[in-house]
């Protein structure tokens, strides 16, 4: 069984459609019913298909189309003996829809699969993966739960995955590895599922009743963009060319706090020395300064993000 997402778009790049024609050793064949459903999701927005929305009605020989109710690439399956092929569209959105509303129910019947699964993130920062192995790698060996770890530039993701016959179940399991994962790493977790870093960060802002500034240098404005997204308690960023003295970046930070009359302000610095990079923080609330340097020696071209993760947790752990 091959499930694919991609390709199923009207430009001659889009080639999932002959891909699988040619994997089952057939043609493609234009489906009217499809392109009557492709022009119908045009419409609803005032709009015609062009010409080469057609292609997207062309479909293998044999195949069962899949309709797509929220876009306007049609989806569709093959079946041959013990062969199946799905075909999803790459928009997130759409393939999700379709795999939760079509592709799974029809796998369920088709394989007589009973019970569900279960998935939590609990999301980290501030400590790497060797930490957190030397931590809970014993709870990485669970059979059912089963518990694993992603690694993202100064953040990791433990993913706990339960299989059970209710889901109710599957989240009693879960939750009682999650519980002794809480006991043992404590604050090092700073959220769950798609709770993201920077809000929990700016949310803690907020709570004291305080606005977050942004100045930064060498991150390409990574740090203030990743903040902006997340709620009235970010008063904005600037970003400026990296700085020869501290001094002067600290005198910009507190022009900019007092510009934007905000509480607490953030300068970081991101310079290159060498095979790594070294990180320069200055930390200001009504409580008092701060200041720190690190040093990332990771891929260059992670070294923003990897600041940017630094920024977050130090605002995160410094207020909550």
């Amino acid at each position: 069984m091959v499930i694919t997402t991609g390709g199923l778009g009207p430009t001659v790049d889009d080639v999932t459609r002959e891909g699988v024609a040619l994997a089952f050793g057939v043609t493609t064949e234009f489906h009217p019913e499809s392109w009557e459903q492709i022009k119908e999701r045009f419409a609803r927005f005032g709009l015609k298909p062009t010409e080469n929305n057609r292609r997207q009605a062309h479909l293998p020989h044999g195949a069962t189309a899949i309709e797509n109710p929220i876009g306007t690439a049609p989806a569709f399956m093959m079946v041959e003996e013990e062969r199946v092929v799905i075909a999803l569209p790459g928009v997130p959105a759409e393939m999700q829809h379709l795999l939760e509303n079509v592709v799974l129910p029809f796998l369920q019947e088709q394989l007589n699969l009973s019970g569900t699964i279960k998935t939590r993130l609990l999301r980290t920062s501030g400590v790497g993966e060797s930490w957190l192995d030397d931590h809970i790698g014993d709870l990485e060996h669970l059979s059912n739960p089963t518990v694993g770890l992603a690694a993202h530039p100064g953040r990791v993701d433990i993913r706990i995955t339960a299989k059970a016959a209710t889901a109710k179940e599957a989240e009693e399991m879960i939750e009682q590895v999650s519980s002794t994962i809480y006991e043992r790493l404590g604050d090092a977790i700073y959220g769950i599922d798609d709770e993201s870093l920077e809000k929990v960060a700016l949310d803690s802002v907020t709570k004291c009743g305080w606005r977050l500034v942004i100045l930064e240098a060498g991150t390409g404005g990574v740090i203030a963009a990743g903040f902006s997204a997340h709620g009235s308690g970010f008063a904005g960023g600037q970003v400026l060319p990296v700085p020869d003295d501290e001094e002067d970046l600290e005198k910009a930070l507190i022009d900019l706090q007092n510009d934007r009359s905000a509480e607490v302000g953030l300068a970081l610095v991101l310079r290159p020395d060498g095979e790594r990079h070294i990180i320069d923080v200055i930390f200001r609330t009504p409580e008092g300064e701060e200041r720190l340097d690190r040093s990332y020696g990771g891929p260059p071209t992670y070294a923003p993000e990897w600041a940017m993760s630094l920024a977050a947790n130090l605002i995160r752990r410094r207020l909550s």
